[in-house]
């Protein structure tokens, strides 16, 4: 080590609150990039787990192939592992206790597939030959048809049709049992014997609304014909962006017609054959750490900056007795990788050690809030994300150190002894309007011309509450907007199960909202309409769709579809106070008012996009003419005219919005019936369900499913449910722990810049209370520096701000579409929080030198 080095590590020991602070920042830096590194890589490594869970760990679906083509599949270098799969069809179940789910639905599969698929054995073993299955416990559980191990079992196997269908009916759709849609049959096409050697739990693949219960048998390649047609579910060897090219390369090699992506895992991967998707993801990655890198360089730099600043006259004295420009620029750098070699590991743990909090945190709320069966999260480091952590990291500190450095190594002998370097003063430098002494006093002037007459100081202040502000507003927005990104790509249900019957009643359907598990219920009526609406009232969206696609206007009226909702009056009452409007002015039938859903959010399929738009744009007062018309007999009938009582985005439990030239109308039950009243035809045509949030959704269905007829519809979508609030739940801690993390970082930040400024006046205000200033003057004077600072950082701060969240915004359009909005609340938060914030950290560090002797603070000097 040579001395200057020597000399830079004892100034290090002997200064030891400015070499902790500038530690502690930089450890605040390294372990922000850790955690952000690391949470990415363990989010996607949850959602992974989480998909393959749910839905088994494969990548590409190779449907309706040949034995041929399945041996070629095998044999190319990219398949890893291979699934043979193939559904035999449905077998009836006799004796089942369940009417809605009559059937045996027997697939067969290889081996490999009990390694990639979630099936869980509860007894009894895996089928090995070809006449072996297992099967799920809930044929004896829930249809009470008790079969044991050993038992064999001949069923009679076909295909679920519709009269005039194309295609048979697959486990995705419910039993058909309606007469006027079509009552489906079982074709049978053979005969198999079998002997069930397991009983499963209910696998995840089956869906609560299916008809069949799930049946396995073995297959294998020695067990397939050469006609046979079966489906391929295959691993990749390598899962990245040429994923798709080599599977269409196979594809087209063995003349396949059917492919399919498991693109709800692959996406976790980062590969997507969705160009706007991928290219918003790494426009949200680039932007997002290009924040929190500016974010630490202006943490580790202030800190750097301020002891070059400090150590200004020990490198006067250096320069004195021969010291070059390169070493006292080294010296710099030399502090640097010093700081660096001890903070980057300590960082690194703090910020691993930060996230396995949090997620021991979030995993609480995850089993309180979705029960012990979710997936944890857990805490994954992989060689390029902790390369990643150590080299932003490096480069960051090396970006802080440059700029010191190069000031320390133009520091001349005489300007660093007589400390004038950072202050040149000239007449015009500090300067004043007249305006500011007669409107807020001298003490106000005076604080004007400290900021002035140190305007490097001002600046590195200014500049560290300009980061913070565009730290907290970035990083705020960008939660939010993903947040918000994730509740538009759910598909809008908020309910477990809906029941519906053709010939059920609302007398008939209430008493399912009053069962022991049942949390929240809404019965009410929907019925299918239309409206011709002005072209005035349509939103921006539907007025570009309509020119692109060229759509004919009807006298300037666009024709709407229209869904006109009943709800019963408890249910509408509490809807209505909470969108905030007084349920009373919608109980008048004689003269109809309703609440309109005028904010929807869907999936445009045709571009992939998740779209928010407003679905009109009218005003309470408004009148909608609806209609019912028959386009096979071209009769309309006109409903009594509706007026619009109030507009709201929010949607009543149950309801699922409509898409763009869609309409949601909400009325109550009384008013709904006077509507359709006048006419058998449009009364004929009201829907009636039910809708429930249970505590177990399983045992609701079997209680209703007991006490009603077979021809009532239970859709029960309680997993599907349960994900999404997973999902929102997961995002919503980290939103909250993010801002959290980025504003105590902004705060340190804050608190470590005006404190040492402070510090380093300590002269200056000594001068003033000689020349009679105060404790009340100078405290005035400290107020208004605050506010200097505040309001300077505060008109570059926002607008710069503004810039960085359009970009977020504008890289979230090509996947999610919607109107952007400023974050007022958290703009107001920011301008009371600068101004909050700078006062105390001003407070804070006055009370430090408040009473300090005003001789010995004319003799302090920054050594």
């Amino acid at each position: 080590m040579n001395i200057v080095n020597k000399l830079t590590v004892r100034h290090l020991k002997k200064n030891k609150r400015r070499t902790l602070i500038t530690f502690i920042g930089v450890i605040i830096s390294v372990a922000m990039i850790t955690a952000v590194a690391t949470l990415g890589v363990s989010f996607l490594d949850f959602m992974k787990r989480q998909t393959i869970a749910s839905s088994g760990e494969w990548h590409v679906q190779y449907k309706d192939i040949t034995k041929k083509q399945l041996e070629s599949i095998s044999a190319d270098d990219t398949t890893s592992k291979l699934v043979i799969a193939n559904e035999l069809g449905y077998s009836p179940l006799e004796n089942s206790q369940n009417r809605n789910k009559p059937y045996l639905f027997i697939q067969e599969y290889n081996e490999q597939f009990y390694n990639q698929f979630p099936i869980e054995v509860s007894e009894g073993r895996l089928p090995k030959t070809a006449n072996e299955v297992i099967i799920s416990e809930e044929i004896i559980h829930d249809a009470k048809v008790n079969y044991k191990i050993g038992d064999k079992i001949s069923l009679e196997i076909g295909q679920r049709l519709i009269p005039g269908a194309g295609t048979p009916l697959t486990q995705n759709d419910p039993l058909q049992q309606d007469e006027e849609t079509g009552k489906e049959s079982l074709q049978i096409e053979k005969t198999e014997t079998f002997t069930v050697v397991g009983i499963m739990k209910r696998p995840i693949l089956e869906p609560t609304w299916s008809p069949g219960y799930t049946v396995i048998n073995y297959t294998n390649f020695t067990l397939l014909t050469q006609h046979e047609l079966l489906d391929a579910f295959v691993v990749m060897n390598k899962v990245d962006g040429s994923l798709y090219n080599k599977v269409e390369k196979i594809k087209k090699e063995n003349k396949i017609d059917k492919v399919e992506y498991n693109d709800a895992l692959l996406r976790y991967y980062g590969v997507t054959d969705n160009d706007n998707l991928r290219t918003t993801l790494f426009s949200l990655a680039t932007i997002i750490m290009l924040v929190i890198i500016i974010g630490s360089v202006a943490l580790i730099y202030n800190a750097f900056a301020i002891s070059v600043s400090e150590r200004a006259r020990h490198l006067g004295m250096l320069s004195s007795v021969g010291a070059t420009k390169k070493q006292k620029r080294n010296s710099v750098f030399f502090e640097g990788s010093l700081i660096g070699s001890i903070s980057i590991p300590v960082g690194i743990i703090a910020g691993l050690g930060g996230i396995a909090v949090t997620f021991w945190y979030i995993n609480t709320y995850l089993e309180g809030a979705l029960g012990d069966g979710t997936e944890q999260l857990e805490v994954v480091v992989t060689p390029y994300s902790f390369l990643i952590a150590c080299f932003v990291s490096i480069i960051t500190i090396f970006i802080s150190t440059y700029l010191p450095a190069r000031k320390a190594s133009k520091i001349s002998a005489i300007d660093a002894i007589r400390q004038t370097q950072d202050i040149k003063l000239t007449g015009k430098t500090v300067k004043t309007s007249k305006l500011v002494r007669n409107i807020f006093g001298i003490e106000a002037e005076i604080g004007l011309k400290n900021v002035k007459r140190n305007k490097k100081r001002y600046r590195v202040t200014v500049f560290s509450l300009i980061i913070s502000i565009i730290l907290y507003l970035s990083v705020s927005f960008f939660t939010d907007s993903i947040s918000k990104s994730a509740e538009l790509s759910q598909d809008g249900i908020n309910y477990d199960i809906q029941v519906s019957g053709s010939n059920m009643t609302i007398d008939e359907l209430k008493p399912f909202s009053h069962l022991d598990d049942v949390t929240d219920a809404s019965v009410q009526t929907r019925i299918q309409l239309n409206a011709d609406i002005q072209e005035e009232f349509l939103p921006d969206l539907l007025k570009e769709m309509i020119e692109k696609d060229n759509l004919p206007l009807d006298n300037g009226k666009y024709e709407y579809y229209v869904n006109l909702y009943g709800l019963d009056e408890a249910n509408f009452r509490e809807y209505a106070k909470s969108i905030g409007t007084d349920g009373a002015i919608f109980t008048d039938t004689d003269k109809p008012k309703a609440i309109v859903i005028d904010k929807i959010s869907y999936q445009d399929f045709n571009t992939g996009k998740f779209i928010e738009t407003n679905s009109i744009e009218a005003k309470p007062g408004e009148k909608i003419d609806v209609v019912l018309k028959n386009y096979e007999t071209e009769e309309h009938v006109l409903l009594p005219e509706l007026k619009i009582g109030a507009l709201t985005d929010q949607v009543p439990f149950g309801v699922i919005t409509s898409r763009l030239g869609g309409l949601d109308i909400i009325v109550p039950q009384k008013t709904l019936n006077k509507l359709t009243s006048g006419n058998e035809q449009v009364k004929q045509m009201v829907e009636t369900y039910l809708f429930l949030n249970s505590s177990d959704p399983l045992t609701t269905q079997k209680e209703i499913e007991d006490a009603t007829s077979s021809d009532v519809y239970i859709y029960n979508v309680y997993k599907q449910k349960q994900n999404e609030q997973q999902l929102i739940l997961f995002l919503s801690v980290f939103t909250y722990g993010f801002i959290a993390l980025i504003s105590l970082i902004s705060i340190a930040n804050i608190f470590n810049t005006i404190s040492t400024s402070i510090s380093l006046r300590k002269r200056e205000f000594a001068m003033l209370k000689s020349v009679g200033l105060t404790p009340r003057g100078f405290n005035k004077m400290i107020y208004y520096e605050s506010i200097f600072y505040g309001v300077k950082a505060l008109l570059y701060g926002l607008p710069i701000s503004g810039v960085v969240m359009f970009l977020i915004y504008w890289s979230l359009q090509r996947t999610f579409e919607y109107g952007f909005q400023l974050p007022w609340l958290n703009i107001l938060f920011v301008i009371a929080a600068i101004f909050i914030i700078v006062g105390s950290a001003m407070l804070y560090s006055i009370q430090k030198i408040k009473k300090e002797n005003i001789i010995d603070g004319l003799i302090q000097e920054n050594i």
